[in-house]
């Protein structure tokens, strides 16, 4: 995990396998930030969804059991967010490095899209 501080408050990066075991064990909020299409099309199984063009920092759910852990295609808008979050008194915000291209590019498993059928399908990358 990789820290930016600035004069108030502090960004984590996380890499795609640090956000997946603490998501695994339920450390986290993982959300996608990602617009509502790129998401039906494949995201994190059980992630919540807060598309940046409709993103209100204090709307957040609190920080206070479990540190939130943004997210985006990769890793742009995510970051974008987090300052947003630090900007408007979120004093400790992360986001997931490289973003969902480099989740899938990890062989995490997601949701994706049968293209036969277009149903949801359980899938993972190989790496």
């Amino acid at each position: 995990m990789e820290t930016e501080n600035y004069a108030n408050g502090t960004i984590e990066t996380w890499t795609p396998l640090e956000v997946a075991e603490a998501y695994s064990q339920n450390r986290i909020i993982l959300i996608d930030v990602r617009t509502p299409q790129e998401y039906m099309f494949e995201h994190v199984e059980g992630v919540l969804l807060a598309p940046m063009s409709f993103f209100h920092p204090e709307h957040l759910p609190s920080q206070q059991d479990k540190p939130i852990v943004l997210h985006c295609g990769s890793g742009i808008r995510s970051g974008r967010i987090a300052r947003m979050c630090i900007d408007a008194g979120i004093g400790k915000i992360a986001h997931m490095g490289g973003g969902f291209g480099s989740w899938k590019a990890s062989g995490l498993p997601y949701i994706g899209t049968d293209v036969s059928s277009g149903a949801p399908k359980r899938m993972k990358q190989e790496t």
